[in-house]
């Protein structure tokens, strides 16, 4: 069996099976086919979208549970949490200050705070030792 979309002169698409594409031109030759809404004989196949298995390499469950997703963020911010305990705050003067410490302009301790793709980029690309966090920080004058 072979399925085709098929629109006919009123421009109404519809399906239909045939046993063949051979099938599928005999019924439309003898004028065996039509359009199920308005009853015309003057059918044309019509654009169709090939039918497509799924990728081969996608996995199946693919949502991960709410619980396990919770727990697995916890202990993200619990870990990014202690890395931070020994690092200062410097708001939007992240790549300033990083920079200096960099240079040896400041001595060098642990900071954290904001900075702009373009800021971030400069800084990597002057060979200044960055990373970002993975989870967003609030500043300290912000907490509740």
């Amino acid at each position: 069996m072979i399925v085709f979309d098929l629109r006919c002169d009123a421009g109404h698409v519809f399906e239909a099976w045939f046993a063949s594409s051979e099938g599928w031109e005999s019924q439309r030759r003898d004028r065996q086919v039509r359009c199920p809404t308005c009853d015309s004989a003057e059918v044309e196949k019509a654009l169709m979208t090939p039918a497509i298995g799924p990728k081969g390499n996608r996995r199946s469950g693919g949502s991960i549970d709410a619980g396990q997703l919770k727990q697995v963020m916890q202990a993200m911010a619990a870990a990014q949490g202690k890395m931070l305990e020994g690092s200062t705050w410097v708001g939007g003067g992240f790549a300033a200050r990083a920079r200096a410490m960099h240079d040896g302009d400041e001595p060098a301790a642990p900071i954290h705070g904001q900075a702009s793709l373009a800021e971030a980029k400069a800084l990597v690309d002057e060979g200044v030792p960055i990373a970002p966090l993975p989870l967003p920080v609030v500043p300290p004058d912000q907490v509740n």
